[in-house]
């Protein structure tokens, strides 16, 4: 699943490609909200970790996990 994460006073979101569920990656980010200080960090498919502190957050993007279309739709003009 991709993820993007916009950084306040950064000129260009993060994006990370993870293995971690939609619900997974709320949680992480509700629970780094909540704390003092906190911190939100995700790993990619690759093993590299993003940390942002929390109250840098400007945003989280993601979606719901579903199967990609590949090609065209033939109904479409």
């Amino acid at each position: 699943m991709e993820v993007k994460i916009g950084v306040q006073h950064a000129p260009r979101e993060l994006t990370v490609d993870t293995d971690s569920t939609s619900d997974e990656v709320h949680t992480a980010v509700e629970r780094a909200l909540q704390q003092d200080h906190g911190i939100f960090s995700l790993s990619d498919t690759k093993g590299r970790t993003v940390v942002v502190p929390a109250d840098k957050l400007a945003y989280v993007y993601f979606t719901a996990e579903g199967t990609r279309k590949v090609g065209f739709d033939p109904a479409t003009p």
